[in-house]
């Protein structure tokens, strides 16, 4: 077994050494490579990620495996740019996140004793704490999507304990923020409306959080099933001789009504 698990490391080690290679490659020779820079590959990068995280949530693991080589030729050319410029290199990344994880992890490098994943947790963000950070929301990117922001703001406040107690507390919470939302509608107050409507959003976020439930592949699964069966809509009432512009709500309803039954029922 240790020697299938040498022969593995070694096969890895070669093969990032090849991508190392075919990137300093890339940038002397290419036109396109040798004109890219931190800049203009970033939106690239980001575009990738998206990419990585549809995989995932179809399971379509050969094309995870192709997303993951893109964000890693990501991560050696971001450090290739680095290194022509005097900055750092490969090594300097390597070398800064193996410290970065054995620091964070001493109940597996060290002699600190955790009973569970919240142990951990409340470790890591109070070492993070130690190593300069001055608060615990640090580190959470501006530009994250909204979703994302929230549970991880949600999720770091909840390693250091404030957090709910129980999924009632959040359920109340929620219907809460509901009531308050449906005040201010009343009021017309737009500017009210949209401070509740973002407080309702937030605590359902919450909600998901608590419930261990990603709120964005949750929504995701939402907006395949409805872009699913509007399409079906459209089907059904061009089969009936009519146009999805020219029917009347009562018309749409009815048929997206009998598409909702007929899942129920296959399912």
């Amino acid at each position: 077994m240790l020697e299938l698990i040498d022969g593995m490391k070694k096969s890895s080690q070669r093969e990032f050494e090849e991508l190392l290679n075919v990137i300093e490659r890339l940038r002397r020779e290419c036109p396109w490579d040798k004109k890219q820079t931190f800049e203009t590959l970033r939106h690239l990068t980001i575009e990738e990620v998206f990419e990585l995280s549809e995989t995932i949530l179809e399971k379509d693991y050969d094309g995870l495996k192709e997303e993951l080589g893109d964000i890693i030729m990501h991560v050696v050319f971001y450090a290739s740019l680095a290194k022509e410029n005097d900055l750092f290199d490969i090594a300097d990344v390597l070398d800064e996140i193996n410290r970065k994880l054995i620091r964070r992890h001493p109940h597996v490098f060290g002699t600190v004793a955790v009973k569970d994943e919240k142990d951990v947790l409340e470790n890591w963000e109070k070492i993070k704490l130690t190593e300069g950070k001055k608060s615990v929301l640090e580190g959470i990117p501006r530009s994250l999507p909204p979703i994302n922001k929230a549970y991880r703001v949600q999720e770091k406040v909840s390693s250091v304990g404030f957090d709910w107690s129980d999924v009632q507390d959040v359920l109340n919470k929620v219907q809460e923020e509901f009531q308050e939302l449906k005040e201010e509608i009343k009021n017309n107050d737009r500017d009210k409306i949209k401070e509740e409507l973002g407080d309702l959003l937030f605590s359902v976020i919450n909600l998901a959080r608590f419930l261990s439930i990603d709120p964005e592949e949750a929504l995701e699964q939402t907006n395949k099933k409805f872009i699913q069966r509007f399409k079906e809509l459209e089907i059904r009432l061009n089969d009936e001789g009519k146009s999805i512009v020219n029917s009347s709500l009562g018309e749409m309803d009815d048929v997206w009504n009998k598409i909702k039954k007929e899942e129920k029922t296959n399912k």
